[in-house]
């Protein structure tokens, strides 16, 4: 029998955490060595014989967590999100005096909506205009979702590969917020409401039509294939890898 992975699972108390844990433990090639909560030391993880983290924590904690990981020699599997530009190149360093690290960052680990989000990319540069709309539980704490940042980033880079001008918008005047925030050039719309669990749209538009690329996510348990399938991959991926798709042939 294949030996099975030392997994960790820190923020285990959480609403992700808690599905990572009962993933992880129902995976036959994996073994649950460790499942901390907010308050717990990250030395239970050396004591515990760690190899791969899973960090579902909060913006505040998951750069040490991640740092610690790399400095004992772990690997780490991150959907907390708060990654932004000084904080990935701290790790990128880091990384680089730990060369046998790897380390995944995913916005979101639902297969589907990874999927979605490359169609999209590859869909974009075919339309004059493109925006995005997601929609979540009212309790998320950041707005835009990390997958509609990635998902708009994805959009304006191969937009501007293709030379694909910026959406057209004749608008003069609006109250603030009407036209939602832009992230690289691409408008992204955040909705909050009771009864959702994380759903992103992308509108495409051309002379007399529309294409919608929507993915939903009902359950977090349709988080936990894409969380198993980093931690089976990210020992092959040395180095810092942003976006689930980095582990996908999508052959696009």
């Amino acid at each position: 029998m294949t030996e099975q992975l030392a997994v960790a699972v820190l923020g285990a108390s959480g609403r992700m955490g808690t599905e990572a844990v009962k993933a992880v433990e129902a995976a036959p090639d994996m073994k649950l060595v460790a499942a901390l909560g907010r308050n717990d030391s990250l030395d239970a993880l050396i004591d515990a014989g760690a190899k791969y983290i899973v960090d579902l924590t909060v913006p505040d904690s998951t750069e040490a967590n991640v740092r610690f990981a790399v400095e004992h020699g772990m690997h780490a599997v991150v959907g907390t999100t708060g990654w932004d530009a000084a904080r990935l190149g701290a790790l990128r360093a880091l990384l680089a005096e730990h060369p046998e690290s790897g380390v995944l960052i995913a916005p979101n680990f639902a297969l589907g909506s990874v999927l979605a989000s490359a169609f999209a990319a590859k869909a974009s540069k075919y339309f004059e205009s493109v925006e995005i709309i997601e929609l979540h539980h009212p309790n998320k704490v950041d707005a835009p979702s990390g997958t509609a940042v990635r998902t708009a980033q994805l959009i304006a880079a191969a937009r501007e590969e293709a030379g694909v001008p910026a959406s057209p918008d004749a608008t003069e005047t609006s109250l603030d917020g009407a036209r939602g925030c832009a992230v690289d050039g691409v408008r992204v719309h955040s909705v909050r409401l009771r009864g959702l669990v994380a759903h992103q749209e992308v509108l495409l538009g051309g002379p007399g039509e529309q294409l919608t690329i929507r993915h939903d996510s009902y359950d977090r348990a349709s988080f936990m294939p894409g969380v198993l399938l980093g931690l089976r991959q990210v020992a092959a991926h040395p180095g810092l890898t942003v976006g689930l798709d980095g582990y996908l042939d999508l052959g696009l």
